[in-house]
Formats: C-alpha cells, structure tokens, sequence
C-alpha cells in the first residue's frame, strides 16, 4: 500500500510504517497536480500538514484513497465530515505537538517581557554606538513569577501552557465553553508532580484579570480577540496567538498596541497566511515566528510514529 506524506514525515514514522510493508513517497507535488499524482501512482492514503488542502473536490476525483492524516491538531485544511461519509479515515495527532506549541508560547512571553523582540531587532544596528541608550530602554522589564496568565480553550495544548506556567510560579486562569474543571499534572525531573485543580471562568473575568493571554482555540468563524476584547484586557498586557490565524483580530490589535492598551503580541499564526500583513511585519513590540509552533525534532517524531500508529492498526 502506498502512502504520500505531501508535506513530510519525521524518518521515525516513514521507517515504522516501511516496517510492517507500506511504501511511503515523501514528493512534495503541488496542489494543482496533486490528483493525478494520487491516482497515476495508486495512492491509497494521503498525509498532510498545513501546506496541503484535502477538499471535496480532490476527494472526489480520488476514489483509491482510504485514509486521509493530519500531523498536527487542527483539521481546517480537510473536509472532515464529507471524508468520513466517504468512507475514508480521517486522523490527526492531538497530543504529539502540546508540549512544542507550549514552549513556543513561552519563548514568546519571556521575550516580550525583557523585549527581546524590539533588542534582537536593534543591537546589531545600534548596538556598537547606542549601547547605553539600548541599556536604558531595556532596562523596565517584569517578571512572570506571581503574573496572572488566561487562557482561552484548555484542551491539550491550552493544559500544556498552564503545566508551564504553573512551573514557574504564575496563577492560572481559563475559559473553556467545553471544559468546566480539570486536574493539571505538573511533572519534574526527579518523577515527583504536583497537582492542580483549575475551573473554567467566563472569558470576560478571564480578559479583565490576566496579565498575559494566550489563545489555543481552533480555527473559528469569527474573532475570539477583537477590538471589545482588547478593551476589556488590563493596560498593558500581553496577548500570545500560537493556535489558528483568524480568531484574533490584528487591525484590533494594531490599534490596542499602538494605543498602548497592549504592551507586546506574540504570532506564530496569521491570518492571510502564508503573507501576513507588512503591518504585522514591521511593528515594533510583536515578536514573530513563521507557524512553527509543532516544528521540534521530538514533537516531529511523536507526530510521525502516532501517524503510523494509526495507520497501521486501520490499515493492515
């Protein structure tokens, strides 16, 4: 059986599945071809991340597939429900990048709070003959022991963050329409952990006490942040968007920094995609990072043997 990862597979994944006698082409072939391609070379199952789209129409002109997979959590790029009532798996890995995206959020808040986003930007042009200026204006930042973190969807990668935040001294506040209550486990090196028990509170109490907040909601039809939002958010804080580009509104959020309602954003997601706006681009207090929120080596190994995991118990 042939398996086309069109937007790769860790070599953990390609060598479990060649294993037990998949073959598994990792071509990349763009959109436009990637019909015939399918049916020329008798695919049967199709694996994808967020580059590749598995609408109605490819799986209409593609009979032979039997599985479609996501590497990563969100589906927005497959036509779920019209998959499955053509009788084609449809899988994800939800749990394999929680721990990636998590730390990504928190390499972003760190460097906000020392303005690592603005420094890195202005050291090497300035560095050399405005060094005690540069000091000086970076010389106001916060620290986030005792700092207030919300946090808006509490699913995997909503529960990661709060593990990573919990850690480092910081209350933990969420909201959730799904989720009321839920127990974090907060493991450490030696195997000891500490528990926690968090209740879901509404997202204005939520937006009002948080110092920092950071959305992991799936991609949705209209903005979670936007211009109300941001007006109900304490004065200078700080907003983290590591989920989906679309559910925060950035013009509001342009307006809410320069108006210094909000100190710094964080974007690893945008939503004109894969070209964000030059605004987003060149504004001085949002730290950048090009959708690579799932892009560790471990979490691209866990991805690729949960991948196959799957495969194999559907498909053999």
């Amino acid at each position: 059986m042939k398996i086309l990862a069109n937007d790769g597979i860790a070599q953990s994944g390609i060598d479990k599945l060649q294993s037990e006698g998949f073959e598994v082409i990792t071509t990349k072939v763009a959109q436009e071809q990637l019909e015939n391609f399918i049916n020329s070379n008798k695919i049967e199952a199709l694996l994808v991340r967020s580059a590749t789209e598995a609408r109605k129409s490819l799986i209409d002109s593609c009979p032979k597939l039997k599985l479609i997979g996501r590497g990563g959590v969100g589906m927005d790029n497959i036509d779920v429900a019209y998959a499955k009532s053509k009788g084609i798996h449809v899988i994800n890995t939800p749990a394999a990048s929680s721990e990636s995206v998590a730390e990504l959020v928190f390499a972003h808040l760190l460097g906000g709070v020392r303005f690592l986003y603005d420094s890195n930007r202005n050291m090497p042009l300035e560095g050399d003959s405005k060094f005690k200026q540069l000091k000086k204006s970076y010389a106001g930042g916060i620290e986030m022991r005792g700092k207030t973190i919300g946090i808006i969807g509490f699913g995997r990668i909503g529960q990661a963050v709060a593990k990573m935040a919990l850690g480092l001294g910081m209350k933990v506040i969420f909201h959730d329409p799904i989720i009321e209550n839920a127990t974090v486990e907060v493991p450490f090196y030696d195997g000891q952990s500490a528990k926690f028990g968090l209740e879901s509170i509404d997202l204005e109490s939520v937006l009002k006490n948080s110092d920092f907040i950071s959305v992991h909601v799936p991609a949705q039809k209209n903005y979670v942040l936007g211009k109300k939002e941001f007006e109900l958010m304490k004065t200078g804080a700080a907003v983290i968007n590591a989920a989906r580009g679309g559910v925060l509104d950035e013009v509001a959020l342009i307006d809410a920094l320069e108006s210094e309602k909000i100190a710094f954003a964080g974007l690893d997601v945008f939503e004109s995609e894969p070209n964000p706006e030059i605004r987003i681009l060149m504004h001085p207090k949002i730290s950048l990072t090009p959708h690579i929120g799932a892009a560790t080596k471990e979490a691209q190994d866990r991805i690729g043997l949960e991948l196959a995991d799957q495969i194999i118990n559907l498909l053999k």
